[in-house]
């Protein structure tokens, strides 16, 4: 991992930190720009399920090469590994212009640029939380998450404008721009190209020493955690109409408001008092409030619990995901980041069928009070055996940065 200049100031927000969080905020714009890539093949009459492959085989690739060059990063540096990895984006890009069906060309062209977002956003990452301090890398994470859910909302918006006014064409033009924005950004943020020779503990494979049960225990929070915001994102639409409730665009806008702010305000709370003293409550919160959700009978309260399940979210996030960092170790940050995203999009991934079908079974309600038992059971395992971190935990607040 790339080291941090000299003596950081206590502050997260320097010069280096929001040029790196703005070359991450441009990747997920031009990833993010091809969420309604599918709407292209409409022309060609492709049947879903082909069009499912094209868009899904992205998303695999990224989870499978996150840990891969996760180890990379730590060995190379998170900088260099997210330019070279923006340069094979920008690469792969041009030859969408040359698709004309649903054969193979995008099939493949999306399979690269999985790989190719999956190696240069967890670079990016890694290289952005390098330039915060140390003591603060809980607040750096969810800053960095915060740019990512922005992206999220932004990128489908401005590809909608881009396709309705000029075509595909420009879309992908535009997703160069954003990359180009991005390698810029971090090209000219200060930051150690080359990352300390490895010594000691970075020597080590990361997973060495780690009890196999506490390895599983620690890995199965960010599963079950992607499978319950899956629970919660892909089906809180399908609940909402069966139960009569209305429109849930504002549903997620308030979900989005609540784990800005909390990231925003409350980011470093695990940096202060400690990992699990953060992500047990959070994990409560998200699992109680699923229980609340499938009692919802008004749209008011139906506003409420988006509310809730967002701050819920906003909190576990950079709790757990440093969590994992702290298990790992400091030396392996960029491969225990790389994990816990692979980990995450992997419980999303199992949990959409596996919900879907306890809802076709048993109903929507139903589900979500099945969904809230599995996390509370599994924070409640997590708190009794899952080992202290040994990340910071001061009692005293650390200095505002905002």
């Amino acid at each position: 991992m790339s080291e941090p200049t000299a003596d950081p100031p206590r502050s997260i927000w320097t010069r280096d930190f929001v040029l790196a969080l703005s070359a991450y905020f441009g990747l997920y714009i031009s990833m993010t720009l091809f969420y309604i890539y599918p709407l292209y093949f409409q022309q060609y009459g492709t049947p879903q399920g082909r069009v499912g492959l094209i868009m899904g085989v992205h998303s695999l690739l990224a989870i499978l090469v996150r840990p891969l060059f996760g180890r990379i990063i730590d060995a190379k540096g998170g900088r260099r590994i997210a330019l070279a990895g923006i340069l094979f984006f920008m690469a792969v890009l041009p030859f969408f212009h040359l698709v004309r069906n649903a054969g193979w060309l995008p099939f493949v062209l999306r399979g690269a640029t999985g790989i190719a977002w999956g190696v240069s956003i967890t670079a990016t990452m890694v290289f952005c939380s390098d330039l915060a301090p140390a003591d603060r890398l809980a607040r750096s994470i969810g800053i960095i998450g915060v740019a990512g859910i922005v992206g999220s909302a932004a990128g489908p918006w401005m590809g909608e404008e881009i396709v309705s006014r000029f075509g595909f064409g420009m879309l992908y033009n535009a997703a160069i721009l954003f990359l180009a924005a991005a390698f810029a950004c971090i090209l000219f943020a200060r930051g150690a190209w080359y990352p300390p020779a490895p010594t000691g503990e970075a020597k080590a494979r990361p997973l060495k020493g780690i009890p196999l049960g506490v390895l599983v225990l620690v890995s199965l929070m960010p599963v079950f955690h992607g499978a319950i915001r899956g629970a919660i994102v892909n089906f809180i639409a399908l609940f909402a109409k069966d139960a009569g409730l209305g429109r849930v665009g504002p549903f997620f806008a308030v979900f989005s408001v609540a784990a800005i702010l909390v990231r925003v305000v409350a980011g470093d709370l695990s940096d202060r008092f400690g990992r699990k003293t953060v992500i047990w409550p959070a994990a409560a919160l998200i699992g109680l409030n699923l229980f609340w959700i499938s009692q919802v009978r008004s749209y008011p309260v139906f506003m409420i619990n988006g509310f809730i399940a967002g701050l819920g979210q906003g909190l576990i996030y950079p709790a757990l995901s440093t969590y994992l960092v702290d298990t790992v170790g400091m030396a392996h940050k960029a491969f225990a980041l790389s994990l816990y995203m692979s980990l995450f999009d992997t419980g999303a991934g199992l949990g959409s069928p596996l919900f879907g079908g306890l809802a076709d079974a048993w109903g929507y309600r139903n589900m979500y009070i099945a969904a809230g038992c599995l996390l509370l059971f599994s924070t409640l395992i997590f708190l009794w055996k899952a080992p202290k971190s040994t990340g910071p935990a001061s009692p005293a607040p650390l200095p505002a940065d905002l």
